[in-house]
């Protein structure tokens, strides 16, 4: 793989990742008129749930559904220019324009309205843009083996690196696709957010993994992954390497984790024979997805990772896919037990959701 840095017109960096080394040089410049990224991210600690909150109002002004012809991820042309300055790619990666978390971020930790109640800080982090292909109408599910591996590569030097800025504390590389998810830029792309605090889910997994291990001496996922790998009656595709499963208490109308057979804290920490096995599986499990209710899912991917300074030996990277189609045409909606107490209730078992996915490969 090639790795190129430049920077666009506003001073963000912006990331080519080359299948070939024999590419031709990325040399092409942005010569459109940026104003500076304006962000002013803020985070507040709620008092009652202990959980940080991102404020970032700037982002109201972000591109917001554009057609086809003026999707600002496919690559430049004449006359047309866009975030990615060169006439073709294979996987970019830039710093987002409207983000949620900045590295320019300004200010001090202090509390909302000086009380002392509700600690505040600047929303210092980065988010950042990972385009799968410079294909406009294409999917991840639709990208061949050797693509995947280099967006896997991509999500590897960007979580390193990420993991070395100043005040980062965990790297989340995901993925949203569908107008049901929310997704204002149909183009397939990812993100990844560099996030200034151990995010609320995490910490509650390592909580539980602690315990686990406490108890039973063994990773709770790594025991979770040998009952499935046993039974089998959950399991929809499997590798040498990786294993993807229903979780036996699945939320989601369609859910499906992805274990490597190997506990890793992160994807950087993944070898190769592992990442060309995550391709062909992964491809499997989309593939089985998009033919589930004969149209392409909505869903969203999301990669747990180990924080950066904590809580790296119980960690165990896996990847979750979930979808809130519940059918061809009805969407799961989080209502008053989801939303308000965070009590899932799901109108279909693990066991038929597997079923149903195995069913259509």
């Amino acid at each position: 793989m090639k790795r190129t840095v430049r920077h666009l017109a506003d001073g963000r960096e912006i990331i080519y990742f080359d299948e070939r080394a024999d590419t031709a040089p990325r040399v092409a410049v942005d010569a459109r008129d940026l104003p500076p990224v304006a962000a002013a991210s803020e985070i507040r600690l709620d008092p009652l749930t202990g959980e940080w909150v991102a404020m970032a109002a700037h982002r109201q002004t972000r591109t917001y559904k554009p057609p086809a012809d003026l999707c600002p991820l496919c690559p430049s042309r004449p006359g047309r220019p866009t975030e990615i300055p060169e006439s073709d790619y294979d996987v970019v990666v830039f710093e987002n324009r409207f983000p949620s978390f900045s590295q320019s971020v300004s200010g001090a930790p202090s509390t909302v309205d000086d009380l002392g109640l509700v600690p505040t800080a600047p929303g210092r982090g980065r988010c950042e843009v990972v385009c799968f292909t410079s294909d406009h109408g294409g999917s991840f599910a639709r990208l061949p083996p050797e693509r995947v591996r280099t967006v896997m590569d991509a999500w590897a030097d960007r979580t390193a690196e990420l993991s070395t800025v100043d005040g980062i504390e965990q790297v989340f590389p995901f993925e949203n696709r569908g107008e049901e998810i929310g997704v204002t830029l149909h183009h397939p792309h990812g993100q990844i957010y560099g996030y200034p605090f151990v995010t609320p889910r995490t910490r509650r997994m390592l909580e539980t993994a602690r315990a686990y291990r406490e108890r039973h001496g063994r990773p709770v996922l790594g025991d979770v992954l040998a009952a499935e790998r046993k039974v089998g009656t959950r399991v929809v595709a499997e590798g040498e390497h990786w294993t993807a499963f229903v979780p036996p208490a699945a939320r989601w109308p369609v859910q499906v984790l992805l274990v490597p057979h190997r506990q890793v804290p992160d994807i950087p920490a993944l070898d190769a024979a592992e990442r060309d096995d995550f391709a062909d599986v992964y491809l499997r499990v989309l593939s089985r997805c998009d033919r589930l209710f004969d149209r392409p899912l909505p869903y969203i991917a999301s990669w747990n990772q180990a924080p950066v300074h904590s809580g790296r030996d119980l960690a165990w990277l896996h990847l979750e896919l979930f979808s809130i189609l519940r059918t061809k045409d009805k969407l799961k909606y989080l209502a008053g037990s989801e939303s308000g107490m965070g009590v899932w209730i799901n109108d279909v078992t693990p066991e038929q959701i597997a079923e149903r996915l195995r069913a259509v490969g």
